[in-house]
């Protein structure tokens, strides 16, 4: 990516971010919606608009209503930055950031575990089946 693209994806992410703290009229969008990233094409004619969705159970809902409001995030973002040329804006689910955290809370959980077992060392390797907790 170029460093144009970068800037301007840099400056559509605060944008787009802006645009939705302000608050949109369609009740489908509630909740916490974080912009996680964005992607230019590379005749910047197309942005797509990563987003984090919490409560998770409201996300396809959320989705929906961003993609119906795509047009008028795209008009506002042009107000808001100031471009000559306002790319198309799409949006998309972005996960990774959930995994990421699941992932983080296994590895905690197992810590605790180690700790409870008091492992010396961090190691959690068990010389006997009691240890383990198995008869």
């Amino acid at each position: 990516m170029s460093r144009r693209n970068e800037q301007l994806a840099s400056t559509i992410h605060r944008g787009v971010q802006e645009v939705l703290a302000r608050g949109l009229q369609d009740p489908r969008i509630s909740g916490l919606i974080t912009v996680t990233g964005v992607r230019l094409t590379e005749d910047l004619s197309e942005a797509v608009v990563s987003v984090s969705i919490l409560p998770e159970d409201r996300q396809e809902l959320v989705m929906h209503g961003l993609r119906a409001a795509e047009s008028h995030v795209r008009h506002a973002l042009s107000d808001l930055v100031g471009l000559r040329r306002t790319p198309h804006v799409t949006f998309k689910l972005d996960t990774a950031t959930k995994r990421h955290a699941a992932v983080l809370r296994s590895l905690a959980q197992v810590a605790l575990e180690r700790d409870r077992r008091g492992a010396p060392g961090g190691a959690s390797s068990p010389a006997t089946p009691e240890a383990e907790g198995t008869p």
